[in-house]
């Protein structure tokens, strides 16, 4: 049994499949259907997280997407249309670059500060704080999430503490 709200590519799969399989048509959750309502789904993923969180594994892709927005050269012309699209399109990308992005909070001592602002790789420059009682400053910057790995080992051998890391939902430029 094959469960899936894509009947139509579930279908075709199991035909080219040769299988012998019934679908199931699902309305939502359909990770939820192994192994006692069905053998195998058909369903779509981004990360695959909720699929392994169930305990499943992907053995085959089927199809891959993008999402696109496009607008008529129509619409591009009329300003108050073309407003609104610019708005969503600023919209849309604020998030997908957030996406790419972590907030790196951190204290340093002044001594250190020189240090730790070179080794971050900000969008323009870092935020500096003073910390209550001039014992040092605050520093954060929005940091590529693919660096973060090697950055902290670095912002450590620079002098930086109480290292705080956090996703962002947007990143407006």
């Amino acid at each position: 049994m094959v469960a899936s709200e894509l009947e139509q590519l579930s279908r075709r799969w199991v035909t080219e499949k040769n299988l012998d399989a019934r679908i199931v048509r699902s309305y939502g959750a359909t990770e939820v259907f192994p192994p006692e309502d069905a053998d195998v789904i058909v369903d779509i993923t981004a990360t695959g997280e909720t699929l392994s969180a169930n305990g499943l594994v992907i053995v085959e892709e089927l199809m891959t997407s993008t999402t696109r927005l496009y607008a008529s050269p129509g619409a591009m012309s009329d300003p108050t249309k073309k407003e609104a699209i610019d708005a969503l399109v600023l919209s849309v990308r604020s998030v997908l670059d957030a996406r790419e992005r972590v907030m790196v909070e951190l204290n340093v001592a002044e001594a250190d500060v020189e240090s730790v602002v070179a080794t971050l790789p900000s969008m323009r420059e870092p935020t500096i704080a003073a910390l209550h009682g001039g014992s040092g400053y605050a520093i954060k910057a929005a940091v590529p999430r693919a660096e973060l790995p090697g950055l902290i080992p670095r912002l450590k051998q620079f002098g930086a503490a109480d290292i705080v890391v956090s996703g962002l939902e947007q990143i407006v430029p």
